[in-house]
C-alpha cells in the first residue's frame, strides 16, 4: 500500500471519459493492492478490467444514507473513482459534509469544464462555473443577472441545453453564444458552438457540459423606469416609483441576507429591483390578486430577472411553511390587516427584518406600536416625490 504518514479513510481517484484509463504508478499501485472500490455504474465499466480479481465493488446510486452505511462497515480503505475533479461539484463534496472526520486523498482529473476550456482553446481566467445538475436554477440565474461574462454549466438529463437556451431566451438573454461538449474524452466526443436560438431546438448527447460566452453587453439600469413595468390595468400609478423603490431597496439591506419575502407585490417592482441588485437573494412575490401572476412573470421576463417565485392567494390563506424562512420582508400591502401580518411573520422568524411604505398615519403607528412591542428598533425615512403624498420608509431592525 501507499506509504503515509496517516490513516486514509477514502482515496478519490477522478478519471475521465476515455475509454482507456491513464493514471501515474502511485494510483496503479494504490489500485493494485486495495480490494474495496467504489464509484458509479458508468465509472465501473471503465475501470473494472483494471481491478484486482477478488474485489468488492460498492455501488454510488444516489441512496447517500444507505452508502454511507456500507461504507461504515468497511474497515480498510475504500478506493473511489469519480469523475473528472472530486471536489468539483462531486463526491469528495459529499463525503466531507457526511462524514466530516473521514481522512481523504485525491487525484484529480480535469473537470468536464475545464476539459471543455481546453479543446476550446478558451482563456477561463474569468470563469464561473456552476452546476444545474439535480438542482434549482438558482446559481445559473444569478450569473445571467450579473452578466457574467463567461459561464460553465453543468447539465443534467432535464435540464439540458435545450431547457437551457430555452429558460434564456425566456428572460432575455441571447446575448451570448453557448458551446456544448458532448461524451467529452469518450469515443463520441463532440463539441459544437451554437447562437441561443438554434440551440433551444436541439437534442445533445445526454453527458455534456456547456460554456456561455457573453457576445454584447446586455444594459442593466441602477434604478428600473417605472415605464418599463407592465402596471395593473387602469392602475398605472400602482407602482412603488422607482426613486422610493430605491430607498426601500437600501432599507431591505439584502446584502448578507438569503431569503427576501415580497408581500402585497403587485406589478412585482420591489422585487424585481432587489434580485436585480442581490441576485444571490431566493426572493419570492406574494400577491392575492390573480391577474397579478401575469403581469409579475411578464415584468419578470422583459425586464431580465429569472429566478422570483409568484404566489398568488390571500397571504393569510397560505401555508407559509411551504415556503423557506424569511429573512427581510417588505410589506407593500396587507389589507387593513398589517398588525396580524407582522404577528403572523414574526412567529416564523422573531428576528426578521420588516420594512414597509406607509402613506396612511394609522399605517405607521400600527407597525411602530407592534414592532416596537416586539422589542425592534424602529427607524423612518420620509420622502415626498413631486406632487405625490409623503411616504414614511419604516425600517425594523434587531
Amino acid at each position: 500500500m501507499i506509504k503515509t504518514t496517516e490513516h486514509i479513510d477514502y482515496y478519490l481517484i477522478g478519471i475521465s471519459n476515455h475509454p482507456t484509463p491513464v493514471w501515474n504508478s502511485e494510483v496503479l499501485q494504490l489500485i493494485k493492492e486495495s480490494s474495496v472500490f467504489s464509484g458509479g455504474k458508468r465509472h465501473y465499466e471503465l475501470v473494472q478490467s483494471y481491478l484486482p480479481k477478488n474485489h468488492r465493488w460498492i455501488e454510488i446510486s444516489g441512496k447517500m444514507d444507505a452508502l454511507i452505511e456500507q461504507y461504515k462497515t468497511v474497515d480498510v480503505s475504500i478506493v473511489v473513482f469519480a469523475s473528472g475533479d472530486p471536489f468539483f461539484y462531486g463526491f469528495g463534496n459529499t463525503l466531507q459534509r457526511l462524514l466530516p472526520n473521514g481522512q481523504l486523498k485525491a487525484f484529480p482529473y480535469f473537470n468536464s469544464i475545464q476539459l471543455l476550456c481546453h479543446k476550446t482553446q478558451t482563456n477561463y481566467n474569468v470563469l464561473k462555473s456552476i452546476s444545474v445538475h439535480g438542482r434549482d436554477w438558482s446559481a445559473l440565474d444569478e450569473a445571467l443577472i450579473n452578466r457574467n461574462e463567461l459561464i460553465g454549466v453543468l447539465t443534467d438529463d432535464k435540464k439540458t441545453p435545450a431547457v437551457i437556451a430555452k429558460r434564456m431566451l425566456q428572460y432575455g438573454f441571447d446575448n451570448y453564444s453557448i458551446t456544448i461538449g458532448e461524451s467529452l474524452d469518450g469515443d463520441d466526443e463532440r463539441i459544437e458552438q451554437l447562437d441561443i436560438s438554434t440551440c433551444s431546438i436541439k437534442i445533445h448527447h445526454r453527458l455534456n457540459c456547456v460554456l456561455l460566452k457573453r457576445i454584447r453587453s446586455k444594459e442593466k439600469l441602477f434604478g428600473i423606469p417605472d415605464a418599463a413595468f407592465i402596471p395593473l390595468e387602469n392602475r398605472a400609478n400602482m407602482i412603488t416609483k422607482m426613486p422610493i423603490r430605491l430607498s426601500t431597496i437600501n432599507a431591505l439591506a439584502l446584502q448578507d441576507q438569503r431569503v427576501f419575502w415580497d408581500i402585497g407585490s403587485c406589478t412585482g417592482s420591489v422585487a424585481i429591483e432587489a434580485k436585480q441588485h442581490f441576485p444571490h437573494i431566493n426572493a419570492i412575490a406574494f400577491e392575492k390578486r390573480t391577474e397579478c401572476r401575469t403581469i409579475i412573470q411578464q415584468n419578470t421576463e422583459r425586464l431580465g430577472t429569472p429566478g422570483i417565485e409568484i404566489v398568488i392567494d390571500d397571504f393569510f390563506n397560505i401555508n407559509l411553511k411551504n415556503y423557506p424562512r424569511p429573512d427581510v420582508v417588505f410589506i407593500g400591502g396587507h389589507g387593513g390587516r398589517l398588525k396580524e401580518l407582522i404577528q403572523t411573520v414574526y412567529q416564523l422568524n422573531p428576528e426578521v427584518r420588516f420594512v414597509t411604505n406607509a402613506v396612511r398615519e394609522s399605517s405607521s403607528i400600527v407597525f411602530i406600536s407592534v414592532l416596537t412591542k416586539l422589542k425592534y428598533t424602529i427607524s423612518t425615512n420620509t420622502i415626498q416625490l413631486n406632487e405625490h403624498n409623503t411616504i414614511s420608509i419604516h425600517i425594523a431592525e434587531k
